[in-house]
């Protein structure tokens, strides 16, 4: 478990296998906004959600020069049959390692009925051009989440 960085710090870096065999890097996005939002679980009711309403806005997020990453700690064939099962048009980083979970503190001890143990912290982190943290969300609500990061986006 580490801190989650903070808004004005340089993201930490990340390499992550995606869904169809490729891998995704922060610095292969050098240069364009990035949404980067970390989920617990692909194709639960809240994730699902969450995937749809990035997906559904992902042309206005383009608009304003911004990518969408989700990442969760599923694995790249889990995430394959979760995008085709909701025809998401995005990337989706696999962190089987919880390595850039880790990194960006969203690995994190949790508590249901009494009971610890270590999950995702659902959060959503605006990077800039630059690589920076220009904005975070932490603990994410997932109704009109995806349209409260589309206008932080475009205010950027």
């Amino acid at each position: 478990m580490s801190a989650m960085p903070q808004q004005g710090e340089k993201a930490p870096e990340f390499v992550l296998p995606t869904d169809g065999g490729g891998n995704l890097s922060l610095a292969q996005l050098a240069g364009q906004k990035l949404v980067l939002y970390f989920y617990p679980k692909d194709d639960t009711s809240g994730c699902t959600r969450e995937a749809i309403d990035f997906n559904r806005l992902k042309p206005q997020f383009a608009a304003a020069g911004a990518q969408i990453i989700g990442v969760s700690a599923d694995n790249p064939a889990s995430h394959e049959k979760f995008k085709a099962k909701y025809g998401l048009d995005f990337p989706l980083g696999s962190d089987e390692g919880k390595a850039v979970l880790t990194a960006y503190g969203v690995w994190t001890q949790k508590s249901m009925y009494g009971r610890k143990y270590m999950g995702i912290e659902r959060a959503t982190f605006l990077i800039d051009a630059d690589g920076i943290i220009a904005r975070i969300w932490p603990k994410v609500k997932v109704p009109g989440h995806a349209e409260e990061v589309l206008h932080a986006v475009q205010a950027l």
